[in-house]
């Protein structure tokens, strides 16, 4: 099984991927050069270096912790763990909206207001404890989105039309089942990360005459992340107003 490279290497080629030396990726992050220099010389960046750096390569914050190998802060983490599977059903509801519907769902999802957490944040069970490869990687994203394997699954199948089993998605995470361009790309679009992010990231290339994903994806991928930190309540609520939206001819 292949495994990534550390954070340092990782940070290195997201930069360049961004057209940036560790002195212009400081200067843009406001972060010391020293303290982004001992990163890049293996030193396990601190929370608030995360921050700086994400807006500046382009990433959320809390996708940018999963690839450092750093744990997500408790305000981060996805608030309920039930409410991935309504957020499957929304994205399902949601790729058959106008663009201004699904734009107007994200409206709604952003002026819901956060709720106390009730509980901790669980661990993932052991089956979603994925070792550090490159289908390792792109699953604990997933995570980060409040999607495991079966409502990851069903997400996939709204934005990109690729039909899995949810055990087939674990066999990715553990390493069982390779990553190929293609699949990546379609990580990409459901992640709502740039392809050519997780190609420098991961090692693996762009298919072949690679696209951007169409817009519907693009705006409807948006939308999942935009509730991972809201109850299942709350996304239900949501799902019941994309379901109106449907039958309005």
């Amino acid at each position: 099984m292949t495994e990534l490279p550390h954070f340092d290497m990782l940070l290195t080629r997201l930069a360049e991927n961004r057209g940036l030396s560790v002195d212009g990726l400081a200067r843009l992050s406001a972060v010391p050069e020293s303290e982004l220099r001992a990163v890049c010389d293996g030193a396990v960046p601190e929370p608030s270096l995360l921050r700086r750096l994400a807006p500046v390569l382009q990433l959320h914050a809390e996708d940018l912790f999963v690839i450092a190998s750093v744990a997500l802060p408790l305000e981060m983490t996805p608030l309920d763990p039930d409410a991935g599977g309504e957020a499957a059903v929304l994205a399902l509801h949601a790729m058959g909206l106008p663009r201004q519907e699904q734009e107007r769902l994200r409206r709604l999802a952003a002026a819901l207001p956060q709720q106390d957490r009730t509980r901790p944040a669980p661990e993932p069970p052991p089956y979603m404890q994925y070792p550090p490869g490159p289908g390792g990687l792109l699953m604990r994203l997933l995570a980060n989105r409040n999607l495991g394997w079966s409502a990851g699954a069903k997400v996939f199948l709204s934005l990109t039309g690729r039909y899995w089993s949810a055990a087939t998605y674990g066999a990715v995470g553990r390493g069982v089942l390779d990553v190929s361009p293609d699949l990546q790309a379609d990580y990409a679009t459901v992640l709502g990360i740039r392809a050519d992010d997780l190609a420098v990231l991961t090692g693996i290339g762009l298919p072949d005459g690679h696209r951007p994903p169409p817009p519907a994806a693009v705006e409807v991928a948006g939308l999942v992340r935009d509730v991972r930190r809201l109850t299942r309540d709350q996304v239900s609520e949501l799902c019941d107003t994309a379901e109106r939206g449907l039958r309005v001819p």
